[in-house]
């Protein structure tokens, strides 16, 4: 069976070159000319490595990645015009396996893909987790948060905020780890505002905020999600 790679671009052109490009060399290409869409597939389909541009209309690549993130361990490469050395940083910083600098050379393009194959094991992406004998679910395709079959509302950073700390239920993450992987490196010395959201979350979620069954506090170090 081949390995599948998704590739979101929002240049039309480019995704068809780079399709027949990968096709030729036996890969099975997943298209994707809109963010958006391209989560949709990723969640979907479950590919094998996601080639991944940086500046789309609807999400940029950014954004993209931390999604990707939340759900799966895939190899992602950054694939864009964006060529400046703090870019290059950021990407790598949010998860990213590399970042390739268009135009790109194909024969490296296709060993690259090769490389992180050989060393990625196979993908998984939990659609939904499931806590607390059912009290507690949180499903990463429809960004849907239930507690006790109520429907809780979030707003995309809170849901980023949780979906960390749920993806390593039982485990103590650091602020400064917390920070990083839910709103990207540039959000690390805004420890005040993860405070707070901890506080709206607790808000939400716990039956009493004051006396937390989920989002726990490990003082002087971070915060972790009880793993029920």
């Amino acid at each position: 069976m081949p390995e599948k790679i998704l590739v979101i671009d929002d240049e039309e052109t480019t995704v068809q070159l780079i399709s027949i490009l990968l096709e030729r060399r036996g890969y099975e290409v997943i298209r994707a000319l809109r963010a958006e869409d391209g989560l949709r597939k990723a969640y979907r389909t479950h590919p094998d490595l996601v080639l991944l541009d940086i500046m789309m209309p609807d999400m940029d690549g950014w954004d993209v990645c931390r999604r990707l993130r939340e759900l799966s361990d895939v190899p992602i490469v950054f694939l864009t015009a964006r060529s400046d050395m703090r870019d290059v940083v950021r990407g790598l910083e949010m998860g990213a396996d590399d970042y390739i600098v268009k135009p790109y050379d194909n024969d490296e393009l296709v060993a690259r893909v090769r490389a992180h194959l050989r060393r990625s094991p196979a993908p998984s992406v939990s659609e939904e987790l499931v806590f607390d004998g059912g009290d507690f679910r949180i499903n990463f395709i429809n960004r849907e948060v239930r507690v006790r079959n109520n429907t809780v509302h979030l707003t995309p950073k809170e849901f980023s905020l949780l979906g960390v700390l749920v993806r390593n239920a039982g485990r103590v993450i650091t602020r400064t780890e917390l920070v990083k992987e839910a709103w990207g490196p540039e959000y690390t010395d805004t420890m005040d505002s993860l405070k707070l959201y901890i506080h709206y979350l607790r808000q939400k979620v716990e039956t009493d905020p004051q006396r937390p069954d989920y989002i726990l506090t490990s003082r002087g170090v971070g915060y972790r999600f009880a793993n029920r």
